[in-house]
């Protein structure tokens, strides 16, 4: 058995799923438009950049939804997912995972996108393990603004994998090879972690690295 494991934002979809959910914020009234959007787009940067503080971003970004009703909340993420990302969904990049389990392998997503925008794009692409940032909760359900526990962000997605995998009374050794795919710099501690590192739809900076250490790369869609 192999494990595969998947970037999300930029390597199966293309585009960032955070960025956007903010942006559909905006579109749906929930925020102030002008304001709103150029935070946003000032967090994507440093993101892009590799010098994103996670801890002020998840407080930013839910702060559009947190303190409505989680109903409403709920309501808007199903229409999320049926205007802005079911239209991106790339049939290369589902037949990517698709073949992977029919192979018979071990494949989780592992994002630095939250927990509440990503589980339903994992569930479209039929991926049940989803290692994201988990958000904390009060006592009555509601999102802090706060995450728990180590945020799947560069070296935290490492420490996330071998967790999970320690959970499962399994370590990176138990697997014929271990994939991992992804787009971004920020991804380089996995990368450079597994048995075969796939720059995928890769920035300039990815590409630059992976045809210096002679990683395969593919391109599935693309990107902006």
């Amino acid at each position: 058995m192999k494990l595969a494991l998947f970037d999300l934002d930029g390597t199966l979809l293309p585009t960032d799923s955070d960025h956007a959910f903010g942006e559909f914020m905006v579109e749906i009234g929930w925020v102030d438009g002008a304001a709103w959007r150029a935070r946003n787009d000032t967090f994507y940067a440093h993101y892009q950049a590799g010098t994103l503080n996670l801890a002020e971003y998840l407080d930013f970004a839910t702060s559009a939804w947190r303190d409505r009703p989680l109903e409403e909340a709920e309501a808007a993420r199903q229409r999320f997912m049926r205007e802005v990302i079911e239209p991106r969904l790339h049939d290369q990049a589902r037949a990517l995972v698709a073949g992977h389990f029919e192979a018979g392998d071990l494949v989780a997503i592992v994002t630095a996108t939250n927990e509440f925008v990503t589980r339903p794009i994992a569930s479209a692409f039929g991926v049940e393990q989803l290692l994201a940032v988990d958000l904390e909760r009060d006592d009555n359900g509601r999102v802090t603004g706060r995450s728990t526990g180590v945020p799947t962000f560069r070296e935290g997605k490492v420490t996330r994998v071998e967790a999970w995998l320690a959970a499962q009374g399994r370590q990176w050794a138990d697997f014929d090879d271990v994939l991992f795919y992804s787009d971004s710099t920020n991804d380089l501690p996995l990368l450079e972690r597994v048995r075969t590192p796939i720059a995928t739809n890769p920035t300039p900076a990815l590409e630059a690295i992976a045809r210096e250490r002679g990683w395969r790369i593919i391109k599935l869609f693309d990107t902006p």
